[in-house]
């Protein structure tokens, strides 16, 4: 009997602008998106979750040039950074897309092109008013300011007046069949109040976009006409095409377009749930399933933005706490169509209550009882009362209900619910206190049924948990004995005596400790002092260089290809290196210290404007970074993926 195919779910986050470091708001989007992502593995789903960086524009441009770095220098140190929040927030996403890859920037083109065969697209002149922040025009609307200036709403940045040749895209001709899509598809716009405005946006009238500009260089060029580059937004909102397999891989593309959900935060929902399906109905593809605006995080009562200066460091939270923690605490604290207020004495009642308390006591306890007073495996069980039932018949009703609210985006209702019952089980425990049936042999088998149960209910609570929480529930998963890694169970698979009395309890250990308030907000607040260090010259050292002297030497990361030994050299190694855009050779004094299949795969710095050299009948072009101990070298490898060709400064 042929199997038969799993459904398709395609989530993708906003691609983030890489003019500046991600933030906690950047942070809740992509963990939502995670937690979906795998909450569809659990229920069955073929799952694909996108995320990636906005990468052209004239913020990137101005933000570039304000480092002293090109736009694409930028991107890469940006790009490195994204990566690395994600992997410390445990993000599972399947692809991660930059608006510079090739494929993009060909894909963007060539719907362009469509659209301006089709006559959607037209040459004119444009003048309005520009934010430079945000990279769109301001509505009609905005009033002038008393100075006769405009100031953006969205970011409160003046805007500027700016006239250009430029093509616009026939917005206009859309917005009949864009209403008659809402209303055969009211779910589009997520959370209801959400469609309600769009609607009204477009029944409100809609003008031709322009979509080119001329005085931006760093972008997507019009096909045939590069004097004009492709408007950021265009360019950005196919990310969602390309990043899916268009023009390049047809079979994924196949499989997973239309999008199942697009995660947005509220401030972008216009480009989202207006410009881009009349894009796409213009170019001829299905419209994705939804658009969903999620509330902003607030500080103070305000949006997060570096321009107001409240903006709050993930690492901040994930270096004393890890990933789980935060993303519990976000996913919980609010729905996901509100604001909230970030508040670390809320974070921290989480922390103490949800977590320590409830969860962490739960787990820890239990399994040491079950260790403590069987040896880590169950014996013969006495049969199940109306109390041991409860719980069981809890965790089926709980299974259902919280599967109901993962599915309707509902991730704080399916949390609170799974609360409930964790408060349930800690009770039950109390009630029949197996720290007093211990003491009487002849109660062994109520003993072990006790704390089967709730061991079996721990299993239950930790696969639920398992979307927000994957590597606290990961290590509960391996505590009960499981050999069969967590994400292996499905969501119709997983039982209330899925638990095997005869595995063995691993010893527990604590997953949340608590923490003090006040000291967490007095380490908080301790000032960073920069100390100007005293400059002594060590012994060996070369004269003191200027930074101009400094900036002389382009220092890449270089990924290491192909290593082999030098003949007739002891010492030499040569390698075959990436560097992004080219590949080359160089020679290095390691072989003391490292074997050739040592380093094939590494990422490694190396000096790439150093003149050539031929060593040993060898060509090098370049020179690795190392450190020289007793007349052996050590090289300092890079551990995370960081793209081959970035800039080391």
């Amino acid at each position: 009997m042929e199997k038969k195919p799993k459904p398709a779910f395609y989530i993708t986050t906003p691609i983030y602008y890489v003019n500046d470091v991600l933030h906690i708001g950047h942070a809740y989007t992509t963990i939502i998106a995670d937690a979906l992502a795998r909450f569809k593995k659990q229920a069955g789903y073929d799952v694909f979750f996108l995320t990636g960086t906005d990468e052209h524009g004239q913020k990137i441009e101005k933000a570039a040039a304000e480092k002293g770095l090109k736009p694409r220098e930028l991107a890469d140190m940006v790009v490195g950074r994204a990566k690395d929040l994600w992997k410390a927030l445990n993000i599972s996403y399947d692809f991660f897309i930059r608006t510079t890859e090739p494929f993009h920037e060909k894909g963007v083109q060539k719907v362009f092109q469509t659209l301006l065969d089709k006559g959607d697209i037209y040459k004119g002149t444009y003048q309005g008013w520009y934010c430079v922040s945000n990279e769109h025009f301001l509505a009609d609307d905005v009033p002038l300011e008393n100075d006769g200036t405009k100031i953006c709403p969205e970011c409160n940045v003046k805007a500027t007046v700016v006239g250009e040749s430029s093509y616009f895209f026939r917005l206009s001709a859309y917005a009949r069949p864009l209403l008659d899509f809402y209303e055969k598809n009211p779910n589009f716009v997520r959370p209801q109040g959400r469609m309600n405005e769009v609607a009204s946006f477009v029944r409100g009238g809609l003008k031709d976009l322009s979509i080119t500009r001329t005085t931006v260089k760093w972008g997507v060029p019009v096909p045939g006409d590069p004097a004009h580059t492709i408007y950021v937004w265009f360019d950005a909102l196919h990310n969602y095409l390309t990043g899916i397999g268009y023009d390049w891989d047809l079979g994924k593309f196949e499989k997973f377009w239309p999008a199942t959900i697009h995660l947005i935060g509220k401030d972008i929902l216009r480009f989202h749930a207006v410009f881009w399906p009349a894009f796409l109905m213009a170019a001829g593809f299905k419209l994705p399933v939804c658009v969903y605006g999620h509330g902003w995080w607030l500080k103070d009562d305000a949006k997060m933005s570096k321009s107001k200066g409240n903006v709050l460091d993930p690492y901040a939270i994930l270096k004393p706490f890890g990933p789980d923690p935060l993303r519990y605490f976000l996913l919980r604290e609010i729905p996901i169509g509100n604001d909230g207020n970030f508040s670390h004495e809320g974070f921290i009642h989480r922390v103490n209550s949800d977590l320590a308390n409830d969860l962490g006591n739960l787990v820890h306890r239990t399994l040491t009882m079950v260790r403590s007073y069987f040896k880590g495996t169950f014996p013969e069980l006495a049969a199940e009362g109306a109390d041991d039932r409860k719980v069981r018949e809890g965790f089926e009703r709980l299974q259902a209900t919280v599967f109901d609210h993962y599915s309707a985006t509902a991730v704080n209702r399916a949390l609170e619910e799974i609360w409930v019952y964790v408060n349930t089980v800690n009770k039950y425990l109390a009630d029949n206190e197996p720290w007093k049936l211990a003491k009487d042999p002849a109660q062994k088998p109520r003993l072990a049924r006790v704390l089967y149960q709730a061991a079996a209910a721990i299993r239950g609570i930790t696969y639920l948990v398992y979307p927000v929480m994957p590597g606290s529930a990961e290590k509960i998963w391996d505590f009960l004995g499981e050999t069969e890694p967590i994400q292996k169970t499905t969501y119709s698979g997983l039982t209330f005596d899925g638990l095997k009395p005869g595995q063995t309890i691993k010893e527990p250990v604590a997953l949340f400790p608590r923490v003090d308030l006040k000291e967490f907000l007095a380490e908080e607040a301790k000032p960073t002092v920069p100390v100007k260090p005293e400059v002594k010259k060590m012994e060996g050292t070369m004269d003191i260089i200027s930074y101009e002297e400094f900036k002389r030497m382009d220092l890449r990361v270089a990924h290491v290809l192909k290593a082999e030994k030098v003949e007739g050299a002891q010492k030499l190694l040569k390698l075959q290196i990436d560097l992004g855009t080219e590949q080359r050779q160089i020679v290095a004094g390691v072989a003391e210290t490292y074997k050739p299949e040592d380093l094939v795969g590494k990422k490694i710095i190396v000096i790439a404007n150093l003149k050539p050299a031929v060593i040993r009948g060898v060509e090098s072009a370049g020179m690795l970074l190392a450190a020289v101990v007793a007349d052996k070298a050590y090289i300092p490898f890079f551990t995370d993926d960081l793209p081959a060709g970035a800039k080391v400064k």
